[in-house]
């Protein structure tokens, strides 16, 4: 079995030049925990994990060093960091080269890959395309569908 069976086509991407904001609400409308990366023309650029974007606002130890270190001086610094980030681009949280699939790899090859990474979800990618994701979830349903199990 492909990846182009099981893949998922309706995943949401966002533009190189996207702001944290626009990320961030992205990823709480779709409840994704990463976004597609695209250009202006469609190619795929990378991957963006709400997990860099989260650790992007909290503050690193000097940060709270010189604030003093309490909590309250935790919590203003995250507030101050995301204030900060709002309307900076995403561009230096790109992961700009991982892992990747093509539509005609096969389930069992992309299956061994994602446990052995540790990894939920890849995206589909052709001549530069970006064409969807493959999950987990995905592989397991076609895996195990009645239609697959009679050829």
């Amino acid at each position: 079995m492909k990846v182009e069976q099981v893949m998922d086509q309706q995943v949401a991407h966002i533009r190189v030049s996207a702001t944290f904001q626009e990320a961030a609400e992205l990823l709480a409308l779709t409840q994704a925990s990463d976004l597609i990366v695209v250009d202006p023309e469609g190619r795929f650029v990378g991957v963006v994990s709400e997990g860099d974007l989260l650790r992007a606002l909290i503050p690193d130890y000097n940060e709270v060093a010189a604030a003093g270190g309490s909590m309250h001086d935790v919590s203003r610094i995250f507030t101050e960091n995301g204030r900060d980030l709002t309307a900076q681009p995403i561009a230096r949280l790109i992961i700009r080269h991982p892992i990747t699939v093509a539509p005609d790899d096969e389930l069992l090859g992309v299956a061994s890959i994602m446990i052995e990474k540790m990894i939920r979800r890849l995206p589909v990618v052709e001549n530069q395309r970006f064409l969807g994701t493959v999950a987990r979830a995905d592989i397991l349903s076609g895996a195990l569908s009645k239609e697959v199990r009679k050829n």
